[in-house]
C-alpha cells in the first residue's frame, strides 16, 4: 500500500503539472489531484476531501487573508497611482537599453521587495520590458525569466522581506523578519549575482544564435490594439495624461513598508507588523499622489478581488498538499529527511522544498511542511534564525515547477508565451540557482 502511495503521489504531482500547464484552472486540477492522491493512498474519499481539503484550505484562508488582501491593495493603489510606473519608467531611464535585462530584473524586484503584489508587479513592469527589449531586439521570450527572477528569487527570501514567504516562518520558529540576517543577506546576493549573470549570458548567446524580438503570435494583436488604444488616449488626453508621479514619491511608500515591517517585527507579531506597514503604506500612497488616483473605491473593489483569486488559487494547492501529508507514504518520506545523515538543516531545507514542489507554491508549501516539520527540527536546539531564513530559501527551489501560479500566469497570461519557449531559462535561475544556494546557506548556517 506505502508503494501505491509513493506512486499515487508521483501520478498526481504529473496531474496537476498537466492541467495547470494546460491551461485548466488550478482549483479544479487541485481538486482533481487531491482525489487520485485520496484513492491511491488508501484514503476514506469523502474524509479526505470534506475533511482534510478542506480544512487545509480555510485554514490557510484565515490565517492569511488579510495579508494578501492588504498586499494586493497596495499593489492596486501602487498600479492605479501610476507610482509603479514612475519606478519602472526610471529605471529604464537610468539603465537604458543596453542593460534591458538587468533593467527589468531590477524593477520587480524592488516593487517586490517593497511589499508590491506579484501579480501587480508582472503586469506593471511588462509593457517596460517589452519596449526595453525591441529597443535592445533581445528575443520576448526571455522576459518571462526576468520578471520572474525578479519577483520570486532573492527578493521574497531575503531577510526583511515583507514577501508572505519570510513572515510564515516567524510564526513557527518565533523570529523576527529580519533572523538569518548575515548569511540570509549573503544567500540573496548569491542568488541575485549568479541568477542574473546566467540569464545575462542566455540572452547573449541566443541573440549571437540570431534570435531576434517578435513578439508571440498570440499576444501581437492584443498588443497592436493595445498601443492603438494607448496612442489614441494620448492625443485625446494631451500631455497631462503621461505625467506620472515624480521617483521619491512613488518610492518612499515602498520604504516606509520595508522600515515599518522591520522595526516594528522586533516587538511584536510579524504579521501583526506587517498589516501595519501595508495599510501605512496604502495610506501614504494614496495621500501622496491622490491627484493620479481616478478611483479610489474602484481601486479597492480591484485590490479584493485580485486578493481573493490569489489567495483561493493558493488555498487549492495546500488543500492539496494537506490530502498528500494523510498518506502513509508521505510519513515515510518525511522520517527519511529528519534521520538522514549530516546537518540537521539540510533535511529541513529538502523537506520544505520538496512540499513547496508538491503544491507547485511556496508559501501554499510552507503552510504545510512547517507545522510538520518546526516542532521537530526546534526539539534538536536548532538555532531559530537559522530554521527561519533555511525554509524562507527552500521554499524558492523547486517552487517553480512548470504548475506554480505566478510562473503559469507570467508565462501564459502577462507575455503570452508558452512553457515550450519561456519555460527553460525559468528553471535555470528560479529553481537550480536557488537549490544550489540554498544548500550553501545550510551548510554555512551548520558551520558558523
Amino acid at each position: 500500500m506505502e508503494f501505491l502511495g509513493i506512486v499515487g503521489l508521483i501520478l498526481s504531482l504529473v496531474l496537476l503539472i498537466y492541467l495547470t500547464m494546460k491551461g485548466i484552472n488550478i482549483i479544479i486540477g487541485a481538486i482533481l489531484s487531491s482525489v487520485l492522491i485520496a484513492l491511491t493512498g488508501g484514503l476514506n474519499l469523502e474524509t479526505a476531501m470534506l475533511d482534510n481539503y478542506m480544512t487545509g484550505f480555510t485554514d490557510y484562508f484565515s490565517s492569511w487573508f488579510l495579508v494578501f488582501l492588504l498586499g494586493a491593495i497596495f499593489g492596486k493603489v501602487m498600479q492605479e497611482t501610476k507610482s509603479a510606473e514612475s519606478i519602472a519608467q526610471w529605471i529604464k531611464k537610468t539603465l537604458g537599453e543596453k542593460r534591458a535585462v538587468f533593467a527589468v530584473v531590477a524593477a520587480a524586484a524592488i516593487m517586490t521587495y517593497g511589499g508590491v503584489s506579484l501579480f501587480v508587479v508582472g503586469f506593471a513592469v511588462y509593457p517596460i520590458a517589452v519596449s526595453l527589449f525591441r529597443a535592445a531586439d533581445l528575443p520576448h521570450r526571455f522576459i518571462p525569466a526576468a520578471l520572474v527572477f525578479g519577483s520570486i528569487s532573492f527578493t521574497m527570501t531575503a531577510p526583511g522581506s515583507p514577501e508572505i514567504q519570510n513572515i510564515i516562518p516567524t510564526e513557527h520558529f518565533g523570529t523576527s523578519p529580519t533572523a538569518g540576517g548575515f548569511i540570509g543577506l549573503i544567500s540573496a546576493l548569491m542568488v541575485m549575482v549568479a541568477g542574473g549573470l546566467w540569464l545575462g549570458r542566455m540572452v547573449k548567446k541566443a541573440s549571437d544564435n540570431g534570435e531576434r524580438f517578435s513578439l508571440p503570435n498570440s499576444t501581437l494583436a492584443a498588443e497592436e490594439e493595445t498601443a492603438a488604444a494607448l496612442l489614441k488616449e494620448e492625443v485625446e488626453a494631451g500631455p497631462e495624461k503621461k505625467s506620472l508621479p515624480h521617483i521619491v514619491m512613488a518610492v518612499l511608500p515602498l520604504i516606509v513598508v520595508i522600515g515599518l515591517l522591520n522595526i516594528l517585527g522586533q516587538f511584536m507579531n510579524p504579521t501583526v507588523a506587517l498589516l501595519i506597514a501595508l495599510t501605512t503604506g496604502i495610506f501614504l500612497t494614496c495621500t501622496m499622489m491622490y491627484k493620479y488616483l481616478n478611483e479610489f473605491w474602484g481601486s479597492l473593489s480591484e485590490g479584493t478581488q485580485n486578493a481573493l483569486v490569489a489567495l483561493a488559487n493558493t488555498c487549492a494547492v495546500v488543500g492539496f498538499g494537506s490530502v498528500a501529508a494523510q498518506v502513509a507514504a508521505f510519513d515515510s518520506i518525511v522520517d527519511g529527511l529528519v534521520n538522514m545523515p549530516g546537518p540537521p538543516l539540510i533535511g529541513l531545507a529538502i523537506g520544505v522544498t520538496v512540499v513547496c514542489g508538491i503544491t507547485g507554491s511556496a508559501s501554499g508549501g510552507l503552510g504545510i511542511a512547517l507545522p510538520i516539520l518546526a516542532p521537530i527540527y526546534m526539539t534538536q536546539g536548532l538555532d531559530p534564525g537559522a530554521m527561519h531564513r533555511v525554509s524562507a530559501l527552500a521554499s524558492g527551489g523547486i517552487d517553480s515547477l512548470p504548475h506554480n501560479g505566478y510562473v503559469v500566469t507570467t508565462v501564459r497570461a502577462i507575455c503570452g508565451e508558452s512553457h515550450r519557449r519561456a519555460y527553460k531559462p525559468i528553471f535555470m535561475i528560479s529553481v537550480i540557482v536557488p537549490l544550489i544556494v540554498m544548500f550553501i546557506a545550510a551548510i554555512l548556517f551548520s558551520i558558523l
